[in-house]
């Protein structure tokens, strides 16, 4: 299953940024706690250089806490400064505002010493689609300043969101990036919602989750929905025992698969499969492995085919 998504509006979101990340000292990234590393925007370890960096393990709520203390662990040791959130619930938040201030300590003094007091401290809120970028800011502030949706790509326009008199947030829309290199990482963001389900087929996308589940975490299928399986079962036949399960049929008995997905990825985004994390540092470590394995042969071949045209031209 290829998966991309990019639409127009985030091309215009990611000039926007470039144009505005000069004015901040800080940028905050959510990313969702359940996939740390699939739902982390690349694009913004180039755009925020030099830039003081907040990471929010954002619905930590639904991920393993184990996995996520790890992800902390790989966080801080990368140099961000990593708090555990729950956005609904405001879990974190008052950590924000402290750790914000705590990085831009040495400006602060630098400024009081001139003279300057009360300089806000300007930080650009970035996350993906649907990772509860506006959800977020809406507890942090208090009020509703920001539209809400449970579909990607609500938040389509730039605003600053003034906080007491030291502190200003720069809200962006959530963005993507042009194209993901590992096919693991478009799956996992299409699993967690942060792509648009219209562009997906479901059918596929719940067989693909089954089979990841199948390798990590069969218990939270079987225990769900009450059925038996060996973890060498067909993701397909598991789909097949959840729609018999739940009794969701079509006109003549058939399992209605295309409705049993649907189920299948909604209770898994709202939490009631259980507390998971579909992937742990490590994994990300034998991902990129593999990828620099590839790009090796890759040049290997291109090498190999290059030196046979020029012999053939010698000839």
């Amino acid at each position: 299953m290829n998966i991309q998504w990019y639409p127009g509006h985030m091309t215009k979101t990611r000039r926007m940024m470039e144009e505005t990340i000069s004015l901040v000292d800080i940028v905050i990234e959510l990313v969702d706690a359940r996939i740390p590393y699939s739902s982390k925007n690349p694009d913004l370890d180039t755009l925020a250089k030099n830039k003081h960096r907040i990471i929010l393990l954002n619905k930590c709520d639904l991920a393993d806490d184990r996995a996520t203390a790890i992800w902390t662990d790989y966080f801080e040791q990368q140099g961000f400064r990593v708090i555990q959130m729950n956005s609904l619930k405001g879990t974190g938040m008052n950590q924000v505002t402290d750790a914000a201030r705590s990085l831009m300590q040495e400006k602060i003094e630098k400024l009081k010493a001139r003279g300057r007091i009360n300089v806000p401290i300007r930080s650009m809120i970035a996350g993906i689609p649907n990772v509860g970028k506006s959800t977020f800011i809406n507890k942090y502030v208090g009020k509703a300043m920001t539209k809400t949706g449970d579909k990607p790509g609500v938040t389509r326009g730039k605003q600053w969101i003034k906080l007491k008199k030291d502190f200003e947030l720069l809200d962006t829309p959530g963005i993507l990036w042009p194209k993901f290199e590992d096919q693991e990482v478009g799956l996992k963001l299409a699993f967690t919602g942060a792509i648009n389900d219209d562009i997906l087929d479901a059918e596929t996308l719940a067989v693909s989750f089954i089979d990841h589940l199948l390798l990590r975490n069969a218990d939270a299928i079987r225990k769900r929905y009450q059925i038996a399986f060996d973890t060498a079962a067909e993701p397909h036949e598991v789909l097949r025992q959840i729609a018999e399960a739940r009794s969701f049929k079509l006109k003549g008995g058939e399992p209605d698969l295309a409705r049993t997905a649907k189920i299948l990825l909604d209770e898994f985004r709202g939490g009631k499969l259980g507390r998971i994390t579909l992937e742990l540092p490590e994994d990300i470590t034998e991902m990129l492995e593999s990828k620099a394995e590839r790009e090796a042969s890759k040049a290997t071949e291109d090498k190999v085919r290059k030196q046979k045209f020029k012999g053939k031209e010698t000839k």
